[in-house]
């Protein structure tokens, strides 16, 4: 048998697919499952004054690593063992520094160790979950904190470039963030292991907003109340297909983005924490974020519904037109299934 027929037989795939898209995603509703929501829960409870959803969300965000151990060896459609056995990898890889990047790593190294071993000896109920854990915690101890403080270091030097040019930086993050948020990957991920935070955080979440709003708002006359809150509220991402057949239609949001992350900075200033700076609208988990690093002012309160709602539906659409009186786009182009 070939090496690649072994792997085959084993379920592991080396592509960009496996690692880049279905692995990675499912990372990111480790996240959403554990640290974005327990962001959600706090904020909420002290809102209300509810002590007990505090601790609540305080306890969901610290369960982070296993969240995330689970999701990726889920999606990495390892056996269950293996899947129970990663959250304590991903716990270790957090607990050694490696947030999100070092406990990846860890889990999804482990977890194809463990594919080649399993049901391969009368004791695989011993052998296989032994080979992920051992595996996987020499890669916590060893790797993850190397790769977190990697991680870590990229986003001070995103910092460190935003005070020397804050306008080419807030152009840039705005629009690059929200060009990963409708890719196949995900920006939400991105921001987290990069500690994105501060005005960069700020310009991320914009671009997101301008991406997930702009094409909601666009595309209304396609795609109507579904398609307005599947990706107001969802994700762009959704029209990642209409991009590939027509890249143009990226252009608005792209522009938005490229307008308002500079007016979010340097105008209003405004700020974000990690977990949502790569958010955008999806759930409300940016605004929240955003009320998180500000405060609840209603100076802030104005800002985000200007520059997250208001400012990028009207600059796409604007943009929008002018490409379609072009020829650039006709109808049917923004057309989505929501159920993507």
């Amino acid at each position: 048998m070939s090496v690649a027929a072994f792997l085959r037989a084993r379920n592991i795939e080396f592509s960009i697919r496996r690692y880049g898209v279905e692995a990675l995603n499912y990372m990111t509703l480790g996240l959403f499952g554990s640290l974005v929501i327990g962001l959600i829960l706090k904020t909420v409870g002290t809102w209300t004054g509810l002590a007990w959803l505090v601790e609540t969300g305080t306890l969901a965000q610290s369960g982070m690593g296993a969240a995330i151990g689970v999701a990726v060896a889920y999606g990495l459609q390892a056996p269950p063992m293996v899947i129970f056995a990663s959250a304590i990898v991903g716990t270790l890889a957090v607990k050694m520094g490696g947030g999100p990047v070092g406990c990846f790593v860890a889990v999804a190294v482990s977890t194809e160790l463990s594919k080649l071993v399993s049901k391969t000896t009368p004791i695989d109920i011993i052998i296989t979950p032994a080979t992920a854990i051992c595996s996987g915690v020499a890669l916590a101890q060893w790797v993850a904190p190397w790769l977190g403080e990697t991680m870590n270091t990229i986003g001070r030097t995103i910092e460190w470039a935003m005070t020397l040019q804050p306008f080419l930086m807030s152009v840039l993050i705005a629009v690059l963030m929200g060009m990963i948020l409708t890719g196949p990957t995900s920006s939400a991920a991105l921001a987290i292991s990069l500690n994105l935070e501060g005005l960069a955080g700020g310009a991320a979440t914009v671009g997101c907003a301008c991406q997930m709003i702009g094409f909601a708002v666009w595309s209304y006359r396609e795609n109507r109340v579904a398609g307005l809150l599947s990706q107001g509220l969802g994700t762009s991402m959704l029209q990642l297909p209409n991009i590939v057949k027509n890249p143009r239609i990226w252009i608005p949001p792209i522009v938005a983005s490229a307008i308002l992350g500079p007016v979010a900075t340097l105008v209003f200033g405004m700020r974000n924490v990690p977990t949502g700076s790569g958010m955008g609208t999806s759930g409300f988990v940016g605004q929240v974020g955003t009320l998180e690093a500000m405060g609840y002012g209603t100076d802030v309160w104005l800002a985000i519904g200007l520059l997250h709602f208001v400012l990028p539906a009207v600059l796409t659409v604007a943009v929008g037109v002018l490409l379609t009186r072009m020829g650039w786009v006709k109808r049917g182009d923004l057309t989505v299934d929501a159920k993507l």
